[in-house]
């Protein structure tokens, strides 16, 4: 009896030890963090097949990390940017002829995964940085727009491409779309409650409207106005010249990609521990 006391006895003390090690360290405020973010977004596609950072706008953000371990964090975001592309900055001049250009505002929320090359733990002097891979999934706001006559026009209502009328057998593209966000950076602490990223990341989108230039062909501005408009036709072949474009507005085998890409600041929301795991 008195070794089952002293064993019975052992174990409380075990499991009160245990319980009171795994709350310490899987404490929840302790590992998480939260920041703020600022840099660059811009676009490819249609409109800009191949130069990154053109027409780069400022992008901003806010970023939740839960540290899991010291090569994983969980990561949540909401993040704006802002878009643009012009026919005008082409280098072939059939596209120039084409004279289509377009903005929109986006709006992004999206979480998922960071992967450390390094042990990592933020608050700990030994592993202090790392290289980092990023995977995330989520959905972004978008509403293509151009300027015309000096006045901003929306042009999702427009369907330049025939879109909800008897022309076209496609519906109004969606402004909210599924996004993959993915990248990398590089994160390292500033002390024992701060660190700063550096990310750059692309956006695979599963829409070739952020432009509003899809697969469509040109319809006949005449029959277009009779449906949707006269500002529908006029909007949907904005070319130089007399005479009008023909064949396909844009590259029916490609979706259109954002890139958000800057700097964060994070602050950890509890006392940070020093121990590593």
């Amino acid at each position: 009896m008195k070794n089952i006391y002293y064993i019975s006895l052992l174990t409380c003390l075990l499991i009160s030890f245990s319980n009171s090690t795994w709350a310490q360290s899987e404490n929840f405020a302790s590992r998480s963090s939260l920041g703020f973010s600022v840099g660059g977004s811009y676009y490819i596609g249609d409109l800009n097949k191949y130069k990154h950072f053109q027409n780069t706008h400022l992008s901003g953000g806010l970023l939740y990390r839960y540290h899991v371990n010291s090569r994983l964090e969980l990561r949540g975001g909401i993040r704006y940017g802002k878009v643009e592309g012009h026919d005008s900055n082409a280098s072939t001049d059939i596209q120039q002829q084409r004279n289509i250009s377009f903005n929109s505002d986006i709006f992004e929320v999206s979480a998922g995964l960071e992967f450390n090359y390094l042990n990592y733990k933020m608050g700990n002097d030994k592993f202090f940085f790392t290289p980092y891979l990023f995977l995330d999934i989520g959905v972004f706001k978008m509403d293509p727009k151009t300027e015309y006559n000096s006045e901003e026009i929306r042009l999702q209502p427009l369907g330049t491409e025939g879109q909800g009328s008897s022309l076209s057998d496609k519906k109004p593209y969606p402004l909210t779309q599924f996004v993959i966000p993915f990248g990398l950076g590089l994160k390292l602490n500033l002390g024992k409650r701060a660190a700063i990223s550096f990310e750059y990341g692309l956006r695979k989108t599963f829409t070739d409207y952020l432009d509003d230039v899809g697969s469509g062909n040109y319809i006949p501005v005449e029959e277009l106005a009779k449906e949707n408009g006269n500002l529908s036709a006029r909007l949907s072949d904005p070319s130089k010249g007399s005479s009008q474009m023909r064949g396909s507005r844009g590259n029916s085998s490609t979706k259109d990609w954002y890139s958000i890409f800057g700097v964060s600041f994070t602050f950890t929301l509890g006392n940070p521990s020093t121990c590593y795991y």
